[in-house]
């Protein structure tokens, strides 16, 4: 019986010091960045309400006033018991007719009354619990017929854009930009050119602020990003 030739491919050469510490650097950097830029965003965002609310706060109940130290997150903690205790009282018959006779007082000012009443049917409409809007990503053919973009679906057109468009189903579709999706256009489009996405919401918003670099995972493959994307980084470091 012959004996197996041996094999003169070269042994992987092992990494040295340098490139080690290297992919443990970046490795680390994957799974710190987010949670710092995280906490950095939190931490602002709340700096932001408290240097906003606490000068309207009286001195008897600031902490400062005892303290001589801002107590951070007391502002933003005044805002929700305030907002709520608001929400409680409009509730009220004596809360409905303030709120009715404040908003009659407010449709008397020509710009005012606009501002106002558009910034309140969207809060309304995002906020309300029993709306469906921008549940789901879809595609659409923008700006042009063969070339597709993510879009969100709104709602399902009716009343005067059915009449005028001569069509029996059509969808509002919000398309975003890149990088910055909270500026867009609002599309009509056929019910039959929608093409509805299976990935949710939040990946398809990922794929347009990333302008296509972060792609939402296939079915059956890891959907921790974290550590998937710390095992890629430690790979293509430690081939280079």
């Amino acid at each position: 019986m012959a004996k197996p030739k041996p094999s003169n491919a070269p042994r992987p050469k092992r990494a040295g010091l340098f490139a080690r510490l290297r992919n443990n650097f970046l490795t680390g950097l994957v799974v710190v960045l987010p949670v710092a830029l995280t906490i950095y965003l939190l931490w602002t965002f709340v700096g932001f309400v408290d240097n906003r609310v606490l000068p309207l706060v009286p001195e008897a109940y600031n902490p400062a006033t005892y303290t001589d130290a801002n107590i951070r997150g007391y502002g933003l903690f005044v805002f929700l018991i305030f907002t709520t205790f608001v929400g409680a009282l409009a509730k009220g018959i004596f809360g409905r007719q303030l709120l009715r006779f404040g908003e009659s007082l407010v449709d008397r000012v020509p710009v005012v009354r606009s501002i106002y009443n558009g910034v309140k049917q969207i809060v309304e409409t995002v906020t309300s619990s029993s709306n469906s809007s921008f549940d789901k990503a879809c595609l659409v053919e923008y700006p042009r017929k063969g070339i597709w973009a993510i879009a969100f679906i709104s709602t399902e057109s009716s009343g005067e854009i059915l009449t005028k468009t001569g069509q029996e189903k059509m969808m509002s579709v919000f398309l975003p930009t890149t990088p910055n999706p909270t500026s867009g256009f609002l599309l009509f489009v056929p019910k039959s050119d929608v093409v509805v996405l299976d990935m949710d919401v939040e990946a398809a918003a990922k794929l347009v602020i990333s302008a296509g670099l972060v792609m939402p995972p296939k079915d059956g493959e890891i959907k921790n990003g974290s550590a998937k994307t710390a095992r890629t980084v430690t790979k293509k470091t430690a081939v280079k």
